[in-house]
Order: structure tokens, then C-alpha cells, then sequence
């Protein structure tokens, strides 16, 4: 993460406004939160349901909630325990033969574990699965388990397409094959290169399977 974007972050460690706000992460995906503190390399949403830690690095930006138009649903963090999440990553992972912490790399990247993150071009859930990329994998991106299975079955396809090169695949993951094939391997796109280096970064501090 960039400095100047990682001091921006930082720099939000006020109370937010009691009308709300929204944490948009580097996956695009935007989370509802009442407001959040950030201490250190932290940060904390707090809403009704209790509250959800992040890494700073996770998170962009904070919105108010007034730039939303009151008909756009609100995401809000899940109640789920994160160890209850991270089995369900491990067995998909285990289940189409992956590391499970490369696995957990991925959902951290894309949705820093929130079954219910939307991000604003309609990817849905821990796998931030598109509608049409779940309908062909024969799942519902809402129901979390299915989501991880077949966002996990994906990831798993793409290494075996790319040659268990993790860059394309990850590439793919974001982008689509399409774009990969295209370029033969990482598209000159910042967002797709952004996005590869995030899920790295988080596998390093994955704990050893």
C-alpha cells in the first residue's frame, strides 16, 4: 500500500459522524459501519451487531453515508465468528487440493472476510463471485458456503489453465481469463497488478498450514 494512502487511512482515527459511514476496501467492496477508530496498523468498525477489525492496508477510503442514495442497500459486517469462516476456507481449500492460507490470502484480499461484501460492479460475497461467474459455477454467491466452494473450484481451474502460475491466475481471478489470454499473462491494468500483490502480501502473513 501506498504511503500517502496508507497515512490517509490513518488519518481518519476520529469518531465518525453519527449518521454513518462506509468503509470502501481495496477490493472495491463497501462495508456499513455506525463509525470506526483506528489504532495503529487497525482499524475498527463498530455497528449494531458488534464491531470487526481490519488492517489499515485493508481499507481505502471512508465515505459518509449521505453520499449513498437511501435506496442502495446497506452492507453490513457479518456476525460470524472469523475462526467459523476460516474452516470453511480451509476445507474448500483442502477439498480442490490448494494451500488453505493461499486460499485465506484470497478471500482477506477480495473481502477481508465479510460473507456479506458487495462491491460496487455486483461481486458478491467472501469470494467476491460475480452473479454470472457463480450461475456458470452452478452456485448462489449469497449462500457463504456455496460461495467459497465455487470461488475456491475457480481459483483452482485457473491455476490448472495458467500452468499453477499464481500471477495469471490471480490475474484472471480479477480480471478475467480473457484479459490474461489477451496479454499472455498480468494485463498492464494497476488495479489487477494492486490486487495480485495484495493477496501475496496477506499469504506472507498467513500462519503455516
Amino acid at each position: 500500500m501506498k504511503l500517502a494512502l496508507l497515512l490517509s487511512v490513518l488519518a481518519c482515527s476520529a469518531i465518525s459522524a453519527t449518521a454513518g459511514e462506509y468503509a470502501v476496501l481495496a477490493s472495491g467492496a463497501r462495508l456499513h459501519a455506525d463509525r470506526h477508530e483506528t489504532d495503529g496498523g487497525k482499524v475498527t468498525l463498530y455497528t449494531k451487531a458488534g464491531s470487526t477489525e481490519l488492517d489499515a492496508s485493508a481499507v481505502v477510503r471512508f465515505e459518509p453515508d449521505d453520499i449513498t442514495p437511501p435506496q442502495a442497500p446497506a452492507v453490513v459486517a457479518s456476525p460470524a465468528k472469523p475462526a467459523n469462516l476460516k474452516d470453511l476456507v480451509d476445507n474448500a481449500a483442502r477439498k480442490y487440493g490448494l494451500p488453505p492460507a493461499f486460499v485465506r490470502a484470497v478471500v482477506a484480499a477480495e473481502s477481508a472476510y465479510h460473507p456479506e461484501a458487495v462491491s460496487p460492479k455486483g461481486a458478491i460475497g467472501l469470494m467476491q463471485l460475480m452473479p454470472g461467474t457463480a450461475h456458470d459455477l452452478g452456485a448462489d454467491p449469497k449462500n457463504t458456503a456455496q460461495n467459497v466452494d465455487a470461488g475456491t473450484r475457480y481459483l483452482r481451474d485457473l491455476l490448472l489453465k495458467y500452468d499453477n502460475h499464481a500471477y495469471s491466475a490471480l490475474a484472471a481471478y480479477n480480471a478475467g481469463p480473457g484479459v490474461v489470454d489477451k496479454y499472455h499473462g498480468v494485463p498492464p491494468y494497476r488495479e489487477t497488478q494492486n490486487y495480485i500483490w495484495s493477496v501475496l502480501r496477506h499469504w506472507q502473513r498467513q500462519p503455516a498450514d
